[in-house]
């Protein structure tokens, strides 16, 4: 097997992880816009394993990455497969940030976030960090 082919192979055990993790994001959300209420302690345990096997896959793909630095520019541009893996990992990932805050909205206004795990006021104001060197340069 070759460098590129186990980088290959990392990806693609990432996509799957994210791909679940997709998967239990999609089904917490259909859950929460249920009108009855649910318990949230089975998403909860599923997000549990689903980070250990995360966080396997993270290894596998840190790994991939050091050995994509170490390729030469040729080697790299032949792996258009990679480039394609690469891309299709970060498009999922998204997607679960996007899913996974709609799904915290939703937590939110059925008060099932205690206070101490509310997000802060700021996170809603996009240029709040602008504002602050504007203020601090003045």
């Amino acid at each position: 097997m070759t460098i590129l082919d186990e980088i290959a192979e990392s990806l693609r055990q990432h996509s799957r992880v994210c791909r679940e993790i997709l998967d239990a994001v999609e089904a917490e959300h259909r859950s929460l816009n249920e009108p009855e209420a649910i318990s949230q302690f089975e998403p909860y345990q599923k997000r549990k394993v689903l980070l250990a096997k995360l966080s396997d896959s993270l290894q596998g793909v840190k790994k991939g990455r050091e050995s994509w630095q170490k390729l030469s520019s040729n080697e790299r541009a032949t792996a258009g497969d990679l480039q394609r893996l690469m891309k299709e990992n970060q498009d999922l990932i998204m997607k679960v940030i996007v899913l996974d805050r709609e799904n915290e909205q939703a937590l939110l206004r059925r008060g099932l976030v205690p206070t101490r795990k509310l997000p802060s006021v700021n996170r809603q104001r996009p240029h709040f960090v602008a504002e602050l060197y504007r203020r601090s340069s003045i």
